[in-house]
């Protein structure tokens, strides 16, 4: 079929018309420079052939939605909206100058981390319409474009579901449609959504969507059977590890009773992959209208952010984002001290900032400012003298040298010069001490000689073995094993060097419990519940009896299904 010719742009008052920048089923999109503030703009117009008779009042009210959600992060930011003088309804959006995604695919797959990445910013997202009662019903590639700070930013939301076009767009996006968008009586609901989702992610992994077969026929038809019947296909990439390729296939489950019951159950599962993989955990983001003012709270250890209102005090000391002072607390410079030492799992913390106390203060000697004696050829005040740093002196001239500052510090602390003759008489008293010395070191070799011969040597102990400081490392446990059982997950590992008193200290990963406790464990084993996510993880750490263990920032982890 012949693809539609994009209708003339409409004259928008405030606006001026750059040029094109795509059509869709049931919307044409256009770059606009806006006067006032003056930048440009992306302006999506619907078409009036697509629309019924009380389209307009429900695009308002979607509209309107929409500009809530668009606070989002990973949401297109909605400036305004409203209908132009030829009747049809229009958006006035942020302009994403990257390439979308679909863009992107097409060019070359991406990797892991990004498609991670990129998949629970956009659940994120979703998650947060779901939550505000909005379905987007069209999530794939092409909708998610790029911000100019490369982050993903999903747009058309819940258009298609307003307008009698409906079936029609969901059409327009067959390769990313659950298969209940092909019943008789099509339905929709979040499962749906989470459907696209998973098939987003394996498209950006594959470089195609999950049911177009290379080398084949893949009309419209051809797709919504092998979608409605046909087992997902494995991606067939060997860096995808069989985790995330049980992810896609639970997301993409042809009941959507078997797919994530949530947007947010889906964006968990990804971070259990990030987690398994060692990747940096990307926060889920969502917008909870429950959430008290001034706050900003925290859950899943920062894996997810549920943002509140957060006020600014402009007259907080110190500047906002540090802890906020007593009313009653006189300002004082804050003193930067270092997190204490931890044990076991060892865990990030922030610096912390302290008043400074009376010791840290640096007063000055009034009494030394104009006085000053020489170390080395420098000359330095005397109230600085304890922080000079000396150069060595050689051994000779060592009591010399001590008589001449003491009589140098001593004449400038006393205004006066110092005696020569006292310095004359350390000389003296200097080169009898060395003679001194030189006497009892001859007598000390030769008197043994004289009265005896020369004595046997003498055997002694070698006291000064090497250290083996590879052998007083703790090492790492091996072969962290999960096998399911009733009521759980039991794991098993090995010990490498077992040592009498030795035990394990063991931590399940969890993306729903903040703080996971930390056990001791006398066995190489454990049993412990099965993560809600379908990937159940732990941290195994080997500790000697006199407390000594292996480094506690890496630890051995082991996960099931592996």
């Amino acid at each position: 079929m012949a693809k539609r010719a994009p209708m003339a742009p409409p004259e928008l008052p405030g606006f001026t018309y750059v040029d094109l920048l795509g059509s869709g089923g049931f919307a044409d999109v256009y770059l606009y420079e806006q006067a006032l503030p003056k930048r440009r703009v992306a302006v999506k117009v619907l078409l009036t052939d697509r629309m019924s008779s009380d389209s307009v009042e429900e695009f308002t009210a979607e509209a309107n939605v929409m500009a809530m959600l668009s606070t989002h992060p990973a949401i297109v930011t909605i400036y305004q909206a409203g209908v132009a003088r030829d009747g049809r309804p229009y958006l006035v959006m942020e302009y994403c100058p990257r390439p979308n995604l679909q863009v992107r695919y097409r060019r070359e797959p991406f990797s892991i981390a990004e498609s991670l990445r990129v998949g629970v910013q956009v659940a994120a997202a979703v998650e947060t319409a779901h939550r505000a009662g909005v379905l987007h019903r069209d999530i794939k590639p092409a909708n998610i474009l790029v911000t100019e700070y490369n982050r993903p930013a999903l747009t058309d939301f819940g258009i298609a579901s307003t307008t009698s076009a409906a079936a029609e767009s969901a059409g327009l996006s067959i390769p990313w449609s659950p298969p209940e968008s092909f019943a008789d009586v099509p339905r929709s609901d979040p499962r749906s959504d989470v459907y696209a989702l998973g098939a987003t992610v394996y498209t950006l992994l594959a470089g195609r969507s999950p049911f177009e077969l290379p080398g084949q026929r893949n009309s419209a038809a051809e797709l919504i059977s092998r979608i409605e019947t046909m087992p997902l296909p494995p991606l067939g990439r060997p860096d995808v590890p069989a985790s995330l390729q049980r992810v896609l296939d639970r997301a993409m489950s042809k009941s959507s009773a078997d797919r994530y019951e949530s947007a947010l159950a889906f964006a968990r599962a990804l971070q259990t992959v990030q987690i398994e993989l060692s990747h940096s955990v990307t926060p889920i983001d969502i917008l909870d209208d429950q959430a008290p003012d001034d706050i900003e709270r925290n859950e899943d250890d920062g894996l997810t952010r549920v943002r509140g209102v957060v006020s600014i005090d402009p007259e907080t000391t110190p500047a906002a984002g540090m802890t906020r002072p007593s009313a009653t607390t006189a300002p004082v410079a804050p003193r930067f001290s270092a997190p204490p030492a931890t044990t076991g799992f060892a865990r990030a913390t922030a610096p912390t900032f302290e008043p400074a106390d009376a010791a840290t203060v640096l007063r000055a000697n009034p009494s030394a400012t104009a006085e000053t004696v020489r170390r080395n050829d420098v000359a330095l005040p005397v109230s600085l003298d304890e922080t000079v740093m000396r150069a060595p002196v050689p051994l000779s001239t060592a009591p010399v040298a001590a008589e001449e500052a003491a009589d140098a510090s001593s004449g400038s602390a006393l205004g006066e010069a110092a005696d020569p003759r006292r310095r004359r008489t350390g000389l003296w008293i200097g080169v009898g001490a060395a003679a001194l010395v030189v006497v009892a070191i001859i007598v000390g070799v030769s008197l043994p000689g004289m009265l005896g011969g020369t004595p046997e040597p003498q055997a002694t102990e070698d006291v000064t073995k090497p250290q083996d400081v590879i052998g007083l490392a703790v090492p790492a446990v091996e072969d962290v094993v999960g096998t399911p059982v009733d009521g759980g997950v039991r794991f098993t590992w090995t010990n490498p060097d077992p040592q009498d008193g030795d035990h394990f200290m063991v931590q399940q990963v969890s993306l729903t419990d903040a703080n996971p406790e930390e056990q001791r464990i006398d066995v190489a084993e454990v049993t412990v519940p099965a993560d809600p996510s379908g990937t159940t993880c732990i941290d195994v750490l080997l500790v000697r009896h006199n407390g000594k263990q292996h480094d506690p920032d890496d630890p051995t982890r082991g996960c099931f299904p592996s």
